[in-house]
């Protein structure tokens, strides 16, 4: 990826990365020691063997940071925090387990009053576009969704209200206690390295897995939950960490969009991944799966005059990485958690 201007941390300073197990995390952690910080420390409440990047270079610690006292460990000596850290998946996750999604509030509480007690110089929060109202999005040609959106509030239930709230929680620590926070709404992160079965995997990891497995096994069809004509925007993993790192060192005090502003249909994903995989496939299309909104998209006004940027990495560019890391998962040599 590009190279970023470096957050300003003192030499003897800690950069947490709550969540560091994770898709993003990982990734975020990887890029913070190639660009040469020395105090990395990746926390995850899965055992190291299920991190999806492990680099021995970090101080890596598995903790659940729903408690507070790991997170007051967690943000010891710490200049800089990330949080990344949520039980959330997919639509087909988040639309079933409500109840656990909503349980990640305790995680960004205790993130907040820990990192406050640091005296920490900079708080991040990756929050989500599901906080926008869901009548903004009935829509497949829908109108890009613009920070405001978010309020009269209606946002995805249990995982949208969880990060709605936690923004409010940002808001707040920053206007009562001073602490310094930056809060991101990220907008469908996609990429190699990441989930792709099990239940938990998003739309682009979803079908391009399907397509692999379509291609090798020699049926050639392939099930879409929903018509096809739903629409989203899809944003690469590079576009996301340079877009994090950005934000938190300008002064942007209100939660602000991360994500492409390219709309495309899921039928178009799959035409895509098809192109990429040589492949054409008959398609089933299950009306009775989770959908979630009809449509949802990107208004990158606010980035765009933050930070004189938006995410520019090409569905096409980003999907062809991401297929063939998932085909050597499915039907080469797996390596699924990249332990170095």
């Amino acid at each position: 990826m590009d190279q970023i201007v470096p957050i300003n941390t003192g030499a003897h300073d800690t950069v947490v990365v709550a969540g560091g197990g994770g898709f993003i995390g990982g990734w975020l952690v990887r890029h913070l020691l190639e660009s040469g910080f020395r105090r990395v420390r990746a926390v995850d409440v899965k055992p190291l063997h299920e991190w999806f990047q492990c680099l021995p270079e970090a101080e890596n610690v598995v903790a659940d940071l729903r408690d507070l006292s790991n997170c007051r460990r967690a943000c010891r000596n710490a200049s800089h925090v990330f949080n990344l850290a949520a039980d959330m998946g997919g639509m087909g996750f988040i639309e079933n387990h409500k109840a656990e999604c909503m349980l990640s509030v305790l995680i960004n509480t205790h993130m907040l009053m820990a990192a406050r007690e640091a005296r920490v110089a900079r708080y991040f929060f990756s929050s989500s576009a599901c906080v926008y109202a869901a009548d903004k999005q009935t829509s497949a040609q829908v109108t890009p969704l613009r920070e405001k959106d978010a309020y009269p509030a209606s946002p995805e239930d249990g995982y949208g209200w969880e990060k709605l709230f936690s923004e409010r929680m940002c808001r707040h620590f920053s206007e009562d206690f001073g602490l310094v926070t930056r809060v991101a709404r990220y907008h469908n992160v996609y990429g190699p390295l990441g989930t792709y079965d099990g239940g938990r995997e998003k739309a682009p990891a979803a079908l391009c897995r399907k397509v692999v497995e379509a291609k090798v096994s020699g049926r050639h069809d392939i099930e879409i939950w929903g018509d096809g004509e739903q629409t989203r925007s899809f944003m690469y993993i590079d576009d996301c960490l340079k877009g994090t790192l950005m934000i938190v060192e300008h002064d942007i005090g209100e939660p602000i969009n991360l994500g492409s502003s390219r709309l495309v249909t899921i039928n178009q994903l799959v035409d895509i991944i098809e192109r990429i995989a040589g492949i054409k496939l008959r398609r089933r299309y299950n009306l009775a799966a989770p959908k979630g909104v009809r449509g949802r998209n990107s208004d990158n006004t606010l980035i765009r005059r933050y930070l004189g940027w938006e995410p520019s990495v090409r569905l096409e560019e980003g999907l062809e990485k991401t297929y063939r890391w998932i085909f050597d998962q499915v039907a080469g040599q797996p390596r699924r958690r990249a332990v170095y």
